[in-house]
């Protein structure tokens, strides 16, 4: 079992800070990398995998230097963002090609059992330049497998990937994180991180915002305040009928130039507040034209937690 240790990195170019004073430990099992896009966690995962060297601080896995010990490449798998591909192979020959470059006794025996790990063996004989993003990322997920590495390091592992091959990537992972393979992957999207990893780490700007269970911290998210729009017929009735509640933390009519209506409402408790706002609104024979959240981006999100 292998752990990658960082400890108060960071990294910039020229006057850009793409990584901020971060320091946290990957250990064995899934974790999800967690952040806005922009927010470093390319730049981080470069550095565990020792393509990068930090500006400051260590990146360490099982206490030795990642940045210029090729040894460690005998630990680790990378599964890049970018294409990093050669369109004019088949499937099977860039795998292949990755094995020998590992220096594994028998190349093509496991080529093909990575290739038939990520079910791609109806594929592999197909040049590179006639698969799907999807394919691609799968083929290079089987190049990342090739020699068996304790740990495995993916970067936004999902996107352009079907239904059916995010399932069963996700299945993969799982199963990886069960057998005690430390396995970290990077994702702005909630959800994709909900449904493999327990443990995160979340990235804002550049610095470490949040480090857990993924359940405490999912309630940090919904507890935070929510905003929101209304648009009703009786904006003024419900607007004071809302302050009354205590899971309205303010209300404010819209008014003044440009202004069309509405309220302006900031909720401190999303769940009360999603039950109650129906039930005073028939109560009070208010009609609901529209209810809009303005602050549902990740960004907003995970911003709150920085501040939190």
């Amino acid at each position: 079992m292998s752990e990658i240790k960082i400890d108060h990195v960071s990294r910039w170019y020229r006057n850009v800070v793409a990584v901020n004073d971060v320091s946290m430990t990957i250990g064995p099992g899934v974790t999800g990398l967690l952040g806005p896009n922009g927010a470093g966690k390319t730049t981080l995962i470069a550095m565990m995998s020792g393509f990068l060297a930090p500006s400051t601080g260590t990146v360490t896995v099982d206490g030795q230097p990642l940045w210029r010990n090729e040894q460690v490449y005998r630990t680790v798998g990378l599964v890049p963002e970018r294409e990093a591909t050669f369109d004019y192979l088949t499937g099977r020959q860039f795998v292949v090609a990755c094995a020998e470059l590992h220096g594994l006794d028998d190349p093509g025996a496991s080529a093909q059992r990575a290739i038939a790990q990520i079910e791609m063996t109806d594929a592999q004989d197909r040049s590179i330049s006639t698969y799907s993003k999807g394919m691609k990322q799968r083929i290079k997920m089987a190049a990342s497998l090739v020699h068996d590495p304790a740990v495995l390091l993916l970067d936004e592992p999902f996107n352009g990937m079907d239904p059916r091959q995010r399932i069963h990537l996700m299945d993969l992972l799982r199963e990886m994180g069960a057998e005690g393979r430390t396995v970290l992957f990077s994702s702005h999207i909630l959800e994709e991180v909900e449904q493999v990893a327990r443990q995160i780490e979340v990235m804002v700007a550049g610095r470490h915002a949040a480090s857990g269970d993924f359940g405490a911290i999912r309630r940090l998210m919904t507890d935070r305040p929510n905003r929101f729009v209304l648009r009703t017929d009786n904006d003024r009735l419900l607007a004071s009928v809302l302050l009354a509640d205590v899971s309205v933390r303010g209300a404010r009519l819209r008014t003044g130039r440009g202004a069309d209506g509405g309220i302006e409402l900031e909720a401190s408790d999303f769940g009360r507040f999603s039950e109650v706002l129906p039930r005073l609104a028939r109560e009070h024979g208010v009609r609901l034209l529209e209810v809009t959240p303005t602050d549902e981006s990740l960004e907003s999100v995970f911003s709150y937690l920085v501040s939190s």
